[in-house]
């Protein structure tokens, strides 16, 4: 991986979820990487009162957590209510739009840290300077790296603290 300053980590709603039931949003500052949002991302797991909507929110903020905009939430908003508008996948395609960005500028690497299994696949595409990662590959990586005690403990917490997260690890 590049120095610290060239990575941005960018996590999707899962890992946000997950890492918020375990009470450890701040394990995403661990390796020294830039944080970023993506607008979308952020509005998935804002919008609605959840057991951890506020919990990343207040994170987000006394953290100071860019954030990213990208036309896929622009024209969300723009949507409004005034007509349907596709809502799937949307936080998936705003990060595949700002991971594009950082292939064109090619100064960064982006790492995508996701839960889902349909994200794993070769269809989600990004560029060759960005890497994907699962939740539980970035607990691992972190407690290889010396920056956590267990990464099973943290598991631990956010299921019992209620979240069901997939058991995907990627990459194996």
């Amino acid at each position: 991986m590049a120095s610290n300053k060239a990575v941005t980590l960018l996590p999707d709603a899962g890992p946000l979820i997950t890492l918020a039931y375990a009470d450890a949003l701040d394990l995403l500052l661990k390796p020294g990487w830039t944080v970023a949002l993506v607008d979308m991302v952020l509005h998935e797991v804002t919008r609605n009162e959840t057991p951890t909507s506020a919990r990343i929110a207040a994170w987000t903020r006394a953290n100071s957590i860019p954030v990213l905009e990208t036309t896929i939430y622009r024209r969300y908003k723009k949507a409004g209510t005034a007509s349907p508008v596709r809502k799937a996948n949307l936080g998936e395609l705003a990060i595949q739009e700002a991971m594009s960005e950082f292939g064109l500028a090619a100064d960064q690497t982006g790492v995508f840290l996701f839960e889902d299994h349909k994200i794993a696949r070769a269809s989600f595409l990004l560029p060759d300077i960005c890497r994907k990662v699962s939740t539980r590959a970035f607990l691992v990586f972190l407690e290889e790296q010396g920056l956590i005690d267990s990464a099973s403990e943290v598991e631990r917490r956010a299921i019992l603290a209620g979240r069901q997260f997939s058991q995907i690890r990627f990459p194996p």
